[in-house]
């Protein structure tokens, strides 16, 4: 992992200063990827004995909590959870069937958190006139919430960016007109496919969080050099933020799941897994944005069973704002499929261990829609994809994996998406990942 970045604080990384040296203001967007990175950061900064203030709404604070895996928040002493009020706001379910795949219930949890800044710039306060030294590290989708930081002496404010570094040079050189390269090979007619444009009402919000961006100390990225290099110094020598710094500290996630960190109550998956042959599953699982129709189910189900391949599939739906109202969709399973795969595949329906899932030796490859939190974790873990990016960043993160570090295959054809959900094509996929010689070297490359 590379160095991680402590501002002239050599003393508390020994332990030997005062805590109150230097102290960290966590400012996630309310949203699981967002959450989780930034809880993982958390974890890296307090095993520096610097004390970190994890702020969000009450709800989102409790579901970071709930789904982290690799170690237990509780048991960090230097990791401070402050839920902040938030006026209530609407919390519809996700819509299985809509024209695109973009999460429009989490939306209504985003704008709500415009209401964050008075209480965020009031602890921030209080926390810096007992502090030598306040950092804010904030998502790049909350800078309306912290634009108060450096109107305080002792304080400063670095972005983190939740997406690659390859995802960001994309979006800046289109928006410039120039052409996008991954590989020698320019991409840009597949960066703007079906679904990963945004409706006006999130470009506002976008726009919004720019125009409230001060973040003049730098830009902190969840990635290394090793991934990502060649485009960090892309964006570090052009003139497109406040600063030319550009940090990759990443990953974030635990390297390794040792015994003490795995879950106390192991899943059942995890148990299944036990029983499989080194390398012999696949993990299916599109995140925590993405609700699929019971014919994209149907589609997807005939193709894992006509693989031939061992296979754990989280087949949930979406989250909504609040994760802990409201009951889920269960789409519904063809008659008698489970008993035909009994014994070669699970179908999961709540919510899985999928950093646990994916550092298990039994697991040879990763089905996924590319969210950055989960291909960081992938490739951490030494485990191939199968990219079949949804909306939003995922098509650019699929250009980098499958492109870019040759880790991985796209799933049917990125610049028809919807194309994606045959059975034929998600057999192909499948089969290629881990019954090829094709597969055997993407793994082997994840690997190294």
């Amino acid at each position: 992992m590379a160095n991680l970045y402590i501002p002239e604080n050599d003393d508390a990384k020994n332990g030997t200063d005062e805590q109150t040296n230097v102290v960290v203001v966590m400012v996630p967007l309310p949203a699981q990827g967002h959450l989780n990175q930034l809880l993982h950061l958390s974890r890296l900064i307090s095993s520096y004995n610097i004390p970190v203030h994890y702020v969000c709404t009450a709800t989102h604070v409790r579901q970071a909590k709930v789904r982290v895996h690799g170690w237990d928040p509780l048991s960090t002493s230097n990791v401070h959870f402050h839920e902040l009020p938030l006026p209530s706001f609407p919390t519809p379910p996700p819509n299985a069937n809509a024209p695109t795949k973009l999460p429009t219930q989490l939306f209504p949890a985003f704008t709500a958190t415009l209401h964050l800044r008075e209480p965020i710039c009031e602890l921030i306060t209080k926390l810096s006139s007992a502090s030598r030294r306040v950092i804010a590290i904030h998502d790049s989708l909350m800078c309306y919430a912290v634009q108060d930081v450096p109107s305080i002496p002792n304080a400063e404010s670095y972005c983190f960016q939740s997406v690659s570094a390859f995802t960001m040079y994309s979006y800046i050189w289109e928006a410039m007109g120039q052409s996008v390269m991954a590989n020698g090979e320019q991409v840009n007619s597949l960066l703007s496919t079906p679904g990963s444009g945004f409706p006006e009402e999130l470009t506002e919000f976008f726009r919004l969080q720019q125009e409230s961006r001060k973040c003049k100390w730098g830009n902190l990225y969840n990635t290394s050099r090793l991934i990502d290099g060649e485009y960090l110094n892309l964006l570090a020598g052009g003139k497109f933020y406040e600063t030319t710094n550009h940090w990759a500290i990443g990953p974030f996630n635990p390297l390794e799941i040792t015994e003490e960190q795995k879950s106390k109550k192991s899943h059942k998956c995890l148990e299944w897994l036990d029983k499989q042959a080194l390398k012999s599953v696949i993990f299916v699982s599109f995140g925590s944005s993405t609700s699929l129709s019971d014919k994209e189910v149907e589609e997807i189900t005939i193709g894992l069973e006509r693989s031939g391949q061992n296979f754990i599939w989280v087949l949930r739906d979406a989250d909504s704002g609040d994760v802990f109202v409201g009951e889920y969709r269960r789409a519904k399973l063809p008659e008698g499929y489970e008993e035909r795969v009994e014994g070669r595949g699970i179908v999961v329906r709540d919510w899985a261990p999928q950093l646990e899932v994916l550092g298990h030796q039994s697991t040879g490859g990763f089905m996924s829609h590319c969210g950055w939190n989960s291909c960081i974790e992938s490739i951490s873990m030494g485990v191939p994809i199968a990219a079949w990016p949804m909306h939003s960043d995922q098509p650019r993160n699929a250009i980098l994996v499958t492109k870019i570090l040759k880790i991985g295959l796209m799933v049917g054809d990125l610049a028809h998406p919807n194309e994606s959900f045959k059975a034929e094509v998600v057999e192909n996929a499948v089969r290629r990942l881990m019954d090829s010689s094709e597969g055997h070297e993407m793994r082997k490359r994840a690997e190294e």
